[in-house]
């Protein structure tokens, strides 16, 4: 029976060993093509940059994941589901609702103001020129993340690859059935993922970041689920009327 055993069990290992081998080999090869393709990575990350720059207003919804460690080193995820509606230059207006949170940012190109639902609160400041400049004030001036921005700033290129140590085309892979350019970058604090769709309009369908100096590596996960353009925004819709 031992014999018998042996006879049975040693194939399946040598089976397990050779498929490892493949598997190993077949990753190795992929980094390699990978680190031979970086200037793939930036001409896509470019292509994208150029085309939603070019476009006067969009429209897009979206779904967010944010990752917090606690002090027991446990990873908890918080889910987000929103949308933005941008017009070149100076108009923005964003909405996230969360479990936990519904905030709105509405600017008219003179005036910026944060609406927090919850607790039925407002402020407002003097905003500055542009979109740009008003994203990089927040962030600035008010401690206000905004992971995802970047991707829509008139010169996101040269901001997403600014501080970048490496960039890696992966391959192709596939976000809610839609055909993507899957993008690896490496920062000295961050790693991020970028998924670009294929074809005549390059838009980024999903991003990702890794804080690398943060225990556990917590992440921020950013889905676009629809986009538009084109659109003619209706009269006030960059205003905030304060309620009641």
């Amino acid at each position: 029976m031992m014999k018998s055993s042996i006879r049975i069990q040693a194939p399946r290992c040598a089976r397990v060993a050779a498929a490892s081998l493949i598997l190993s080999a077949s990753l190795i090869g992929t980094g390699a093509l990978a680190q031979a393709r970086e200037g793939d990575a930036k001409a896509i990350l470019k292509s994208m940059s150029d085309y939603v720059s070019s476009q006067k207003t969009i429209g897009l919804t979206f779904d967010s994941d944010i990752e917090v460690i606690t002090p027991k080193i446990e990873k908890i995820q918080f889910t987000n589901s929103g949308e933005v509606l941008l017009s070149r230059p100076d108009k923005l207006r964003a909405h996230r609702k969360g479990g936990y949170a519904e905030v709105a940012l509405f600017f008219d190109g003179k005036t910026a103001s944060v609406y927090g639902k919850g607790i039925n609160a407002y402020a407002q400041f003097d905003g500055p020129g542009t979109v740009d400049q008003l994203i990089e004030a927040l962030r600035a001036g008010h401690g206000v993340a905004l992971p995802g921005a970047d991707l829509l700033l008139s010169n996101s290129y040269a901001v997403l690859v600014d501080g970048v140590l490496e960039a890696k085309h992966i391959g192709r892979g596939v976000v809610d059935g839609v055909e993507c350019e899957h993008l690896a970058f490496r920062n000295l604090d961050t790693d991020w993922q970028l998924w670009v769709e294929v074809g005549e309009r390059p838009i980024p369908r999903k991003l990702v970041i890794t804080s690398k100096t943060v225990n556990s590596a917590p992440q921020y996960t950013l889905r676009v689920k629809s986009w538009k353009t084109g659109i003619e925004p209706a009269a006030g819709a960059f205003t905030f009327a304060p309620p009641a």
